[in-house]
Protein backbone atom coordinates (compact mmCIF):
# COMPACT_ATOMS: atom_id res chain seq x y z
CA UNK A 1 0.00 0.00 0.00
CA UNK A 2 1.53 3.30 -1.14
CA UNK A 3 -1.05 5.63 0.38
CA UNK A 4 -0.73 9.26 1.48
CA UNK A 5 -2.78 9.66 4.69
CA UNK A 6 -4.37 12.96 5.68
CA UNK A 7 -4.80 13.38 9.45
CA UNK A 8 -8.19 14.27 10.95
CA UNK A 9 -8.32 14.59 14.76
CA UNK A 10 -11.92 14.66 16.02
CA UNK A 11 -11.08 14.70 19.74
CA UNK A 12 -11.61 18.45 20.23
CA UNK A 13 -14.96 18.39 18.41
CA UNK A 14 -16.19 15.51 20.55
CA UNK A 15 -14.93 17.21 23.74
CA UNK A 16 -17.08 20.25 22.79
CA UNK A 17 -20.10 18.00 22.27
CA UNK A 18 -20.04 18.33 18.47
CA UNK A 19 -20.95 15.40 16.25
CA UNK A 20 -18.04 14.86 13.82
CA UNK A 21 -19.62 12.21 11.58
CA UNK A 22 -20.59 14.62 8.78
CA UNK A 23 -17.06 16.00 8.52
CA UNK A 24 -15.51 12.54 8.71
CA UNK A 25 -17.89 11.25 6.05
CA UNK A 26 -17.05 14.15 3.74
CA UNK A 27 -13.33 13.54 4.21
CA UNK A 28 -13.72 9.81 3.49
CA UNK A 29 -15.86 10.38 0.41
CA UNK A 30 -13.34 12.91 -0.95
CA UNK A 31 -10.47 10.40 -0.90
CA UNK A 32 -8.90 9.78 -4.25
CA UNK A 33 -6.62 7.03 -5.49
CA UNK A 34 -3.62 6.48 -3.22
CA UNK A 35 -5.11 8.77 -0.54
CA UNK A 36 -6.18 7.77 2.91
CA UNK A 37 -7.48 9.27 6.11
CA UNK A 38 -5.82 8.90 9.50
CA UNK A 39 -8.63 9.49 11.97
CA UNK A 40 -7.74 10.21 15.60
CA UNK A 41 -10.62 9.56 18.01
CA UNK A 42 -10.99 9.51 21.82
CA UNK A 43 -12.75 6.11 21.64
CA UNK A 44 -12.96 3.16 19.28
CA UNK A 45 -15.41 4.36 16.58
CA UNK A 46 -16.86 0.92 15.78
CA UNK A 47 -20.00 2.19 13.95
CA UNK A 48 -17.82 4.40 11.73
CA UNK A 49 -15.52 1.48 10.92
CA UNK A 50 -18.51 -0.63 9.90
CA UNK A 51 -19.85 2.21 7.74
CA UNK A 52 -16.57 2.71 5.85
CA UNK A 53 -16.29 -1.02 5.19
CA UNK A 54 -19.86 -1.10 3.87
CA UNK A 55 -18.96 1.81 1.59
CA UNK A 56 -16.09 -0.17 0.03
CA UNK A 57 -13.18 1.22 2.04
CA UNK A 58 -10.61 -0.60 4.13
CA UNK A 59 -9.88 0.29 7.74
CA UNK A 60 -7.03 -0.52 10.10
CA UNK A 61 -7.34 0.30 13.80
CA UNK A 62 -4.69 0.61 16.48
CA UNK A 63 -4.56 2.11 19.95
CA UNK A 64 -2.78 5.45 20.13
CA UNK A 65 -1.45 7.40 23.06
CA UNK A 66 -3.46 9.03 25.86
CA UNK A 67 -6.41 6.68 25.31
CA UNK A 68 -6.91 7.71 21.70
CA UNK A 69 -7.54 5.43 18.75
CA UNK A 70 -5.95 5.69 15.31
CA UNK A 71 -8.04 4.55 12.36
CA UNK A 72 -6.52 4.43 8.89
CA UNK A 73 -9.11 4.46 6.13
CA UNK A 74 -8.39 3.96 2.43
CA UNK A 75 -10.02 2.70 -0.73
CA UNK A 76 -8.86 -0.73 -1.79
CA UNK A 77 -6.98 -0.74 -5.11
CA UNK A 78 -9.42 -1.15 -7.96
CA UNK A 79 -12.34 0.18 -5.88
CA UNK A 80 -14.75 2.81 -7.13
CA UNK A 81 -13.61 6.42 -6.92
Amino acid sequence: MNTDFKRLDVCAWIARGEEPFGRVRAAVEALGAEEGLLLVAPFLPAPLIEWVKCEGFEAQVEPGTKGRWLVRIWREAGGAS
